[in-house]
């Protein structure tokens, strides 16, 4: 009853849950069209709060240096919302919109907020990171593969 509470991220080593979202942009982004590649979630509470953007600015201020590494932030705001935090700080990467928070209830991250947790899966699907709060974006990709 209290999961959404007092949940853990889902295991390091566990097969990470498939999903389909719309971006800020109105594209679909897959899970499985992104096998191959290291994939960072970043779920993060609110669009343009203060932690959340410098969260997100870390990470895109190391996307030169990324290779075969996509990150999302995402969380269940609007695409409008999405669109106007993105353009403000140009996010290189798109913003995925958990209506519902149907896809955080599969990464335990689902909650009255989203719950800022960080995951990378790896290229086989396999997650090699899951940790909550706003860890170090170096330590999160020293476990991409």
């Amino acid at each position: 009853m209290l999961s959404w509470l007092i949940s853990d991220p889902l295991s390091v080593g566990s097969e990470a849950p498939g999903f389909s979202l719309p971006d800020d942009q109105g594209n679909t982004v897959s899970l499985r069209s992104l096998r191959g590649r290291n994939v960072v979630l970043v779920w993060y509470p609110g669009d343009d709060t203060s932690v959340c953007r410098k969260q997100l600015c870390e990470f895109r201020d190391l996307w030169p240096k990324l290779h075969n590494t996509v990150v999302y932030g995402v969380n269940p705001q609007s695409a409008e919302s999405h669109a106007k935090f993105r353009a403000k700080f140009a996010f290189p990467f798109p913003l995925l919109i958990d209506k519902g928070q149907k896809v955080g209830q599969l990464y335990n991250t689902h909650g009255i907020v989203a719950k800022r947790t960080v995951y990378l899966i790896g290229p086989d699907g396999i997650i090699r990171y899951a940790k909550r709060g706003k860890p170090d974006p170096a330590e999160v990709l020293a476990t991409a593969i």
